[in-house]
């Protein structure tokens, strides 16, 4: 099959004069005739040395030439490769060498991290208004997304045409996604949540994307109001950072219908900040290798269902596992497993962590996942996340819930450390909300009777910010790093 990944092509037939894509930094839009024209000139400029499963590398910040070079590859049966620009010049060598690209595009301001051979993604291309290329296979890979190696070297999924098109299509219905939709991309392409969240829904659908470089809470306030954007994707940080803005309470937000957030706990007040402007804030979850979205809050369970990441969307089959591989039971901690066609293909060049994560048809995520008797689901944590402190299981998240809502914390993440006594025992480390004067003796007594004693951390370390990943995500390893240097 070869039509799946076609969508510009089809889109400038039906609604060539709509504009499908905006790219702030460099003012640019494309209508969809506009944009299906770049993939084919793309395309034809590549045809004579890139051909089915060829990588293609991309080293830039978010620029419509990376999406067009997603296109681009579709059509000539090839696979994208879009790498960390935060990374140093030695950890992109290693992904580069991995993944063996036959072509490397960089932005100019990266240049330096990559060696002389790669071409800048701004060289110009001739137009070839009549080529057409070979397409690619349903079940073909069409991108690496290596993920953040915090266990080791990264390793690179394989996210398929049919995992790609099918989350699109379950994420279509999930948040009723139409062709007036539009969303404003922020976080980085490398990233699945940059990449397929939202911004590849809304390509397949015929939607609008307003493509930006990077996060400023003031610039996308304003974007927000100007271009109209209909929903929004981002992490807890994101939101709080939109919201502590000044121009946060003013700002024309009307025309936001949705806006979902990951990655991490939300908190009732952020929350209810959100639903005072109108806004449903809804939380979910994913992962690069399944989906990424794989739950979906309804609207009118945002407040009632704080915590949960909601159900299972179209075309997932979610189970939670106990250890001994018995199903979990209502409300129980179980290590959350996933089987549909959502699911990637596996690891680039990595079989034995393939053959680690598929067993039996499901891919076992790592995560650990509490189901209540209504079917929505709560993150406890990552099962390597787990400590045991006095013989007793503790999943941070779940900890990390309850400090979110002490008034006057902005983010927290809690890890296990050994201890002495106890075998390990937690360490909270907290970021007030700005302005905030905190003190651990006030965040104690606000846990007192909402957690049980084991659970509560022994330590808690206040920091003016916590380190966070690319994605936006807070970083434990470095954490974990900074309490044992």
């Amino acid at each position: 099959m070869t039509l799946a990944p076609r969508w510009p092509l089809m889109w400038s037939r039906f609604r060539p004069d709509a504009e499908a894509l905006f790219d702030v930094a460099f003012e640019k839009r494309y209508s969809w005739a506009e944009l299906g024209r770049a993939v084919r000139d793309r395309a034809a400029s590549l045809a004579g040395e890139v051909g089915p499963g060829d990588r293609v590398a991309v080293l830039a910040q978010n620029r419509a030439e990376t999406l067009i070079l997603l296109f681009a590859c579709a059509e000539l049966g090839a696979v994208l490769v879009p790498l960390n620009w935060r990374l140093s010049a030695a950890e992109i060598a290693w992904q580069l060498q991995d993944c063996t690209p036959k072509v490397i595009f960089v932005e100019t301001a990266f240049a330096d991290r990559v060696g002389s051979s790669a071409r800048d993604i701004r060289a110009p291309v001739d137009a070839s208004p009549d080529f057409s290329g070979c397409g690619s296979a349903l079940l073909a890979p069409w991108m690496i997304l290596y993920t953040s190696g915090s266990s080791g070297r990264p390793k690179g999924a394989l996210l398929t045409h049919q995992q790609v098109l099918l989350n699109a299509t379950a994420t279509i219905l999930a948040c009723n996604l139409d062709s007036t939709c539009s969303t404003l991309t922020f976080t980085p392409l490398f990233h699945t949540g940059g990449m397929n969240c939202l911004t590849t829904p809304l390509l397949f659908r015929g939607g609008r994307v307003v493509l930006a470089q990077r996060f400023d809470a003031g610039e996308a306030l304003d974007l927000v109001a100007r271009e109209g954007v209909t929903h929004l994707m981002g992490v807890p940080t994101i939101y709080q950072m939109l919201a502590d803005h000044p121009d946060f309470e003013s700002a024309s937000l009307g025309g936001v219908r949705d806006a979902l957030c990951g990655g991490a706990p939300l908190s009732l007040s952020l929350l209810e900040r959100y639903l005072a402007r109108g806004i449903p804030l809804r939380q979910g979850f994913g992962l690069t290798e399944v989906g990424p979205n794989c739950f979906s809050m309804p609207q009118d369970q945002v407040r009632p269902k704080l915590g949960s990441v909601g159900l299972p969307i179209h075309l997932i089959e979610a189970r939670l596992l106990r250890a001994d591989g018995s199903l979990a039971g209502v409300d129980e901690p179980g290590e959350l497993q996933l089987r549909g066609p959502l699911v990637c293909g596996g690891y680039w060049n990595n079989p034995a962590a393939t053959a680690q994560s598929m067993v039996d048809g499901w891919f076992c995520t790592g995560d650990v996942l509490s189901c209540d008797a209504e079917g929505y689901y709560r993150v406890r944590g990552r099962l390597k996340e787990m400590y045991i402190t006095g013989g007793e299981n503790v999943y941070p998240a779940e900890v990390e819930a309850v400090i979110l809502e002490c008034p006057g914390v902005s983010q927290v993440a809690v890890i296990g450390v050994p201890d002495p006594r106890w075998g390990e025992s937690g360490v909270a480390f907290v970021e007030p909300t700005p302005g905030v004067t905190l003190d651990g003796a006030g965040v104690r007594a606000f846990l007192e009777g909402k957690l049980a004693r084991f659970k509560q951390p022994r330590e808690l370390v206040l920091m003016e910010s916590l380190p966070r990943t690319g994605s936006g995500k807070i970083d434990k390893p470095a954490l974990g790093a900074l309490r044992s240097s």
